[in-house]
Protein backbone atom coordinates (compact mmCIF):
# COMPACT_ATOMS: atom_id res chain seq x y z
CA UNK A 1 0.00 0.00 0.00
CA UNK A 2 1.36 3.03 -1.09
CA UNK A 3 2.26 5.63 1.45
CA UNK A 4 0.08 8.40 0.49
CA UNK A 5 -2.61 5.95 0.92
CA UNK A 6 -2.15 5.37 4.34
CA UNK A 7 -2.11 9.03 4.96
CA UNK A 8 -5.19 9.29 3.53
CA UNK A 9 -6.29 5.78 5.75
CA UNK A 10 -5.23 8.57 8.71
CA UNK A 11 -7.31 11.05 7.86
CA UNK A 12 -10.46 9.39 7.88
CA UNK A 13 -12.59 10.38 10.95
CA UNK A 14 -16.15 7.75 10.02
CA UNK A 15 -16.92 5.07 7.72
CA UNK A 16 -20.49 5.65 5.33
CA UNK A 17 -22.18 2.22 4.42
CA UNK A 18 -24.52 1.53 1.88
CA UNK A 19 -26.21 -1.81 1.24
CA UNK A 20 -29.96 -3.38 0.04
CA UNK A 21 -31.14 -6.81 -1.58
CA UNK A 22 -28.20 -9.40 0.14
CA UNK A 23 -27.22 -6.46 2.52
CA UNK A 24 -27.37 -7.96 5.88
CA UNK A 25 -25.28 -11.11 4.92
CA UNK A 26 -22.68 -8.81 3.43
CA UNK A 27 -22.88 -6.54 6.18
CA UNK A 28 -22.28 -9.51 9.06
CA UNK A 29 -19.57 -10.57 6.80
CA UNK A 30 -17.81 -7.24 6.93
CA UNK A 31 -18.63 -6.12 10.68
CA UNK A 32 -19.14 -9.10 12.90
CA UNK A 33 -16.20 -9.29 15.52
CA UNK A 34 -13.84 -6.53 14.34
CA UNK A 35 -11.09 -6.14 16.37
CA UNK A 36 -11.18 -4.87 20.01
CA UNK A 37 -10.52 -1.65 19.98
CA UNK A 38 -11.90 -0.18 17.07
CA UNK A 39 -11.74 3.61 16.94
CA UNK A 40 -13.64 4.83 13.65
CA UNK A 41 -17.61 5.29 14.31
CA UNK A 42 -19.59 3.46 11.09
CA UNK A 43 -23.13 5.19 9.57
CA UNK A 44 -25.04 2.28 7.59
CA UNK A 45 -28.00 2.56 5.63
CA UNK A 46 -29.67 -0.23 4.84
CA UNK A 47 -32.95 -0.80 2.85
CA UNK A 48 -35.70 -2.04 4.70
CA UNK A 49 -39.36 -1.95 4.69
CA UNK A 50 -41.09 1.53 6.31
CA UNK A 51 -43.51 -0.06 8.30
CA UNK A 52 -41.56 -2.29 10.14
CA UNK A 53 -39.46 -2.13 12.87
CA UNK A 54 -35.52 -2.77 12.79
CA UNK A 55 -33.89 -5.21 14.16
CA UNK A 56 -30.68 -4.51 13.07
CA UNK A 57 -28.81 -2.80 15.93
CA UNK A 58 -30.53 -6.08 18.32
CA UNK A 59 -28.78 -8.64 15.39
CA UNK A 60 -25.55 -6.57 15.33
CA UNK A 61 -24.67 -5.71 19.06
CA UNK A 62 -24.50 -9.46 19.40
CA UNK A 63 -21.73 -9.83 16.34
CA UNK A 64 -19.35 -6.62 17.31
CA UNK A 65 -17.38 -5.44 20.42
CA UNK A 66 -18.74 -1.18 19.01
CA UNK A 67 -21.69 0.02 20.32
CA UNK A 68 -24.60 -0.42 18.05
CA UNK A 69 -27.88 2.05 17.81
CA UNK A 70 -29.99 3.85 15.68
CA UNK A 71 -28.94 6.95 14.25
CA UNK A 72 -30.92 9.71 16.13
CA UNK A 73 -31.89 13.34 15.44
CA UNK A 74 -29.70 15.82 16.27
CA UNK A 75 -27.48 12.86 18.16
CA UNK A 76 -23.73 13.46 17.89
CA UNK A 77 -21.51 10.82 15.61
CA UNK A 78 -19.44 9.45 18.57
CA UNK A 79 -16.23 6.99 18.29
CA UNK A 80 -16.20 2.96 18.19
CA UNK A 81 -19.78 2.86 17.26
CA UNK A 82 -22.11 1.82 14.65
CA UNK A 83 -24.91 3.59 13.41
CA UNK A 84 -28.08 2.28 11.35
CA UNK A 85 -30.48 4.41 9.67
CA UNK A 86 -34.09 3.88 11.21
CA UNK A 87 -36.78 3.13 8.63
CA UNK A 88 -38.99 5.48 6.89
CA UNK A 89 -36.20 8.30 7.29
CA UNK A 90 -33.86 9.50 5.86
CA UNK A 91 -30.55 10.02 7.67
CA UNK A 92 -27.91 12.87 6.76
CA UNK A 93 -24.95 13.77 8.47
CA UNK A 94 -23.98 17.23 9.63
CA UNK A 95 -21.14 19.70 9.60
CA UNK A 96 -21.40 19.46 13.36
CA UNK A 97 -20.79 16.00 13.43
CA UNK A 98 -24.20 14.77 14.43
CA UNK A 99 -26.92 13.27 12.34
CA UNK A 100 -30.83 14.71 10.91
CA UNK A 101 -33.28 12.58 10.05
CA UNK A 102 -36.03 13.76 7.93
CA UNK A 103 -39.37 12.46 5.90
CA UNK A 104 -38.49 13.80 2.58
CA UNK A 105 -39.90 12.05 -0.55
CA UNK A 106 -38.09 8.36 -1.31
CA UNK A 107 -35.12 9.11 -3.70
CA UNK A 108 -34.75 5.68 -6.43
CA UNK A 109 -37.84 4.85 -4.23
CA UNK A 110 -35.69 4.66 -1.06
CA UNK A 111 -36.30 6.32 2.57
CA UNK A 112 -33.50 5.85 3.76
CA UNK A 113 -31.59 6.54 1.04
CA UNK A 114 -27.51 5.45 0.88
CA UNK A 115 -27.07 8.59 -1.75
CA UNK A 116 -28.66 11.07 0.45
CA UNK A 117 -26.72 10.18 3.49
CA UNK A 118 -23.14 9.58 1.57
CA UNK A 119 -23.98 13.15 -0.30
CA UNK A 120 -24.35 14.92 3.10
CA UNK A 121 -21.47 13.27 5.06
CA UNK A 122 -19.51 14.06 1.63
CA UNK A 123 -20.27 17.32 2.13
CA UNK A 124 -19.84 17.55 6.02
CA UNK A 125 -16.35 15.15 6.32
CA UNK A 126 -14.86 16.19 2.67
CA UNK A 127 -11.43 13.77 2.62
CA UNK A 128 -11.91 12.74 5.93
CA UNK A 129 -14.45 10.00 5.12
CA UNK A 130 -14.39 6.25 4.04
CA UNK A 131 -17.50 5.47 1.57
CA UNK A 132 -18.23 1.20 0.81
CA UNK A 133 -21.00 0.28 -1.34
CA UNK A 134 -21.85 -3.07 -0.93
CA UNK A 135 -24.67 -5.43 -2.51
CA UNK A 136 -27.96 -4.12 -4.16
CA UNK A 137 -30.89 -4.53 -7.22
CA UNK A 138 -31.43 -1.01 -7.34
CA UNK A 139 -28.48 2.21 -8.63
CA UNK A 140 -29.14 4.14 -5.06
CA UNK A 141 -25.32 4.92 -3.89
CA UNK A 142 -23.89 5.25 -6.99
CA UNK A 143 -24.05 8.64 -6.95
CA UNK A 144 -23.28 9.23 -3.02
CA UNK A 145 -20.12 7.32 -3.72
CA UNK A 146 -19.29 9.50 -6.43
CA UNK A 147 -19.11 12.58 -4.37
CA UNK A 148 -17.55 11.24 -1.59
CA UNK A 149 -14.62 10.57 -4.69
CA UNK A 150 -15.11 13.74 -5.64
CA UNK A 151 -14.45 15.37 -1.75
CA UNK A 152 -11.44 13.43 -1.48
CA UNK A 153 -12.76 10.70 0.33
CA UNK A 154 -11.79 7.14 0.02
CA UNK A 155 -14.13 4.97 -1.69
CA UNK A 156 -14.34 0.94 -2.05
CA UNK A 157 -17.05 -0.98 -3.74
CA UNK A 158 -17.91 -4.68 -3.09
CA UNK A 159 -16.63 -6.49 -6.28
CA UNK A 160 -19.78 -7.58 -8.60
CA UNK A 161 -19.21 -11.29 -8.38
CA UNK A 162 -19.22 -11.44 -5.25
CA UNK A 163 -22.34 -9.67 -4.45
CA UNK A 164 -26.08 -11.36 -3.92
CA UNK A 165 -27.63 -8.62 -6.32
CA UNK A 166 -24.55 -6.77 -8.62
CA UNK A 167 -26.71 -3.58 -9.59
CA UNK A 168 -25.85 -1.66 -6.77
CA UNK A 169 -22.08 -1.97 -7.47
CA UNK A 170 -22.26 -2.10 -10.96
CA UNK A 171 -23.86 0.93 -11.17
CA UNK A 172 -20.53 2.26 -8.78
CA UNK A 173 -18.31 1.54 -11.23
CA UNK A 174 -20.18 3.17 -13.98
CA UNK A 175 -19.97 6.60 -12.19
CA UNK A 176 -16.29 6.37 -11.07
CA UNK A 177 -12.89 4.37 -10.09
CA UNK A 178 -12.86 3.77 -6.65
CA UNK A 179 -9.99 3.08 -4.65
CA UNK A 180 -10.60 -0.56 -3.79
CA UNK A 181 -12.59 -3.34 -5.69
CA UNK A 182 -12.77 -6.39 -3.39
CA UNK A 183 -14.74 -9.48 -1.52
CA UNK A 184 -16.04 -8.31 1.28
CA UNK A 185 -13.29 -9.93 2.64
CA UNK A 186 -11.02 -7.90 0.90
CA UNK A 187 -13.18 -5.20 2.31
CA UNK A 188 -12.94 -6.09 5.40
CA UNK A 189 -9.22 -6.42 5.55
CA UNK A 190 -9.10 -2.75 4.15
CA UNK A 191 -11.39 -1.33 7.10
CA UNK A 192 -9.15 -2.97 9.47
CA UNK A 193 -6.42 -1.81 8.28
CA UNK A 194 -7.66 1.93 7.79
CA UNK A 195 -8.89 1.76 11.86
CA UNK A 196 -5.40 0.47 12.86
CA UNK A 197 -3.82 3.13 11.19
CA UNK A 198 -4.93 6.03 13.58
CA UNK A 199 -3.15 4.16 15.92
CA UNK A 200 0.55 5.88 14.07
CA UNK A 201 -1.65 9.30 14.04
CA UNK A 202 -2.31 9.51 18.01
Amino acid sequence: MSQAMLQRMRAVELVAIGASAGGIDALLALLARLPAGWRLPIVVVLHLPEDHQSRLPAVFGDHTHLAVQEAMDKAPVTPATLYFAPPGYHLSLERERCFSLSCEPPVLFSRPSIDVMMSSAADAYGSALAGVLLTGANEDGARGLAQIHNAGGITAVQEPADAQSPTMPLAALQLHGPDLVAPVAGLREFLIRMDASHAHRD
